[in-house]
């Protein structure tokens, strides 16, 4: 067995859930995640910052402070996670909101982490009110309240708990309620990566898989990333496919942009379904504004996978604004998809609700 299934299996068996936690892609993805901060590319203010919050508790021979990861999908906050407990020397227990249903399966967990352990939930936000009770005494006072027995002989139990850090990951940091966010004594915004940033990360991923790239084509793919890792590695896979096929097996800036235009995206990282949210806005509701859900139904999308996966980017780069009466097109969206506007810009009405 090769260095890098080995340490995908002990990855795979250190979680608490089942492997049905982790999709095909996860498996895959978590052979090319970094172990350490040092090998961790982008983010450098976090980075540093991170650095000298472990090395302080390490000196303690404390536990870090729970830690609070917030970002897109895909930008490393599971790897971050994984990273912080290396970094600690402490081993990580795994899991997400949805699948903690009842307070017993919360505490189960924690009645079983270890002096100084990493304890990972992700998607925080969709934490039942009733965990997020048992989680407040866990966080602060390393114990949790246990109900024991029914009716009038029911007593409540205070369970102690070793001390452990709690990470927790969202895309949606306004639907953490403030009693749990406050919560924490760290908090990290990972923001979309730049050129430079996830060509390092495409680089480092194409050694790692014994891939052929010729620089120019990591530039190129990078740029169609939507500053995100998880889509270059992604990406790179489906080329690695296209240049074993159609090639020689080498990446290079030809097969990049057929790779991409048989993918439907374009050198701005736009899918086809980015230009046609867009086009809906502005043929369908002239620009805007149009309601979250009424979109979501005109491009048949999951209203979760536009909020959390095509509005971001779109908002980043330009395209897109979020108003207090709903979505707009900006005149940059007009200009890609070559529509002549005909109404007037008001740039007042670009205010984040």
């Amino acid at each position: 067995m090769d260095t890098h299934q080995q340490e995908l299996n002990e990855l795979v068996q250190s979680s608490i859930v089942s492997t049905s936690f982790q999709e095909e892609s996860d498996r895959q993805e978590n052979i090319l995640r970094p172990k350490l901060l040092k090998d961790f590319q982008g983010q450098q203010r976090l980075k540093d910052n991170l650095a000298v919050f472990v090395q302080a508790a390490r000196e303690r021979k404390e536990s870090l402070d729970h830690t609070f990861l917030i970002g897109p999908p895909g930008l490393g906050k599971t790897t971050l996670a994984s990273i912080i407990a290396n970094e600690m020397g402490a081993e990580i227990r795994m899991t997400s909101a949805p699948a903690l249903d009842k307070p017993k399966d919360l505490a189960g967990i924690l009645t079983n982490v270890t002096e100084g352990s990493v304890f990972f939930i992700d998607e925080i936000h969709r934490l039942k009110p009733a965990l997020e009770e048992m989680l407040y005494i866990a966080m602060e006072d390393f114990e949790i309240d246990w109900v024991i027995g029914q009716g009038p002989a029911a007593r409540t139990m205070r369970i102690p708990l070793p001390r452990f850090t709690l990470v927790g990951a969202t895309t949606k940091a306004g639907s953490v309620s403030s009693p749990l966010s406050s919560r924490f004594g760290i908090t990290c915004h990972i923001e979309f990566y730049d050129e430079e940033e996830l060509s390092s990360i495409i680089a480092r991923s194409a050694q790692i898989m014994d891939i052929k790239i010729d620089a120019e084509a990591i530039h190129h793919l990078a740029r169609c990333s939507r500053g995100t890792p998880r889509i270059a590695n992604r990406l790179l896979r489906r080329l690695r496919d296209f240049a074993t096929v159609m090639g020689d097996g080498n990446v290079t800036i030809n097969v990049v942009d057929h790779g991409m235009e048989r993918l439907g995206i374009d050198s701005n990282g736009l899918e086809t379904q980015d230009r046609n949210i867009l086009r809906t806005i502005i043929e369908f509701y002239d620009g805007g504004p149009v309601g979250a859900e009424t979109l979501s139904i005109s491009v048949g999308e999951a209203i979760e996978s536009l909020e959390d996966f095509y509005e971001p980017y779109l908002i980043q780069k330009g395209y897109l604004k979020r108003t207090p009466r709903g979505r707009m097109t900006t005149k940059k969206a007009y200009d890609l998809l070559g529509i002549p506007c005909k109404r007037t810009m008001d740039d007042n009405q670009g205010i984040l609700f």
